[in-house]
């Protein structure tokens, strides 16, 4: 998926700098500019945003967050108000963060909640934390729910689509600072390809295939 900033996220670019110019002015300090040159390093990797290959056919739910499954379950959509598939993703601070839209599809309405830091592989982290979820429409008239919830490091959910936004399968949406989750409510009747403990990369691994 091409975007204008890749490889590098551009919500790092900052960080990155700053960690680097840093570096760079206390290097005449010897062993003492170590730290922040471990500090830019892991900034680097952090804000990594590799290109990805789009998984699946039209019905296929897309991973939105690289990270490990922490979540499969029948569970209450508190948005939409109904049962639903409920796979969660849970992104450490060594994992890609970015975020990308599930499937092909409309947004339809956007929350936010502000909220608490808990660990965010805790489940109730998915009605405590900070959070910004939006409610997907795809092309065949399914109703997703994808949200992106803070966790204990992660302090900042990043979030550039409103209502009325189409966005195609893996085209990415947003960006959460330092480690954090993402939940994703499906229709019942959505076959899950993924169990708890899994590691997935988004847009390229696929978590279901929705009903027809």
């Amino acid at each position: 998926m091409n975007y204008p900033h890749p490889i590098i996220a551009k919500e790092g670019w900052p960080f990155i700098a700053a960690t680097l110019i840093l570096a760079l002015l206390l290097s005449s300090m010897g062993a003492w500019s170590i730290p922040f040159w471990i500090l830019f390093v892991f900034c680097v990797q952090f804000f990594r945003d590799p290109g990805r290959v789009v998984a699946g056919g039209p019905d296929s739910v897309l991973a939105p967050a690289d990270g490990r499954i922490v979540v499969v379950e029948e569970s209450e959509d508190p948005y939409l108000g109904r049962r639903a598939l409920k796979v969660s993703v849970f992104m450490n601070v060594f994992n890609v963060h970015s975020n990308r839209s599930p499937i092909e599809c409309t947004v339809q309405q956007k929350w936010y909640k502000p909220g608490s830091f808990l660990n965010a592989a805790l489940a109730k982290a998915s009605l405590e934390n900070e959070r910004c979820a939006l409610h997907l429409r795809t092309t065949r008239g399914h109703d997703l729910t994808c949200v992106q919830i803070a966790g204990l490091v992660a302090r900042r959910i990043l979030n550039y689509v409103e209502p009325g936004t189409a966005l195609a399968a893996g085209q990415r949406y947003g960006f959460i600072r330092f480690g954090s989750r993402v939940d994703v409510y499906m229709p019942l009747g959505s076959k899950v390809k993924v169990v708890i403990g899994d590691k997935v990369s988004a847009t390229s691994t696929v978590l279901a295939e929705l009903p027809e």
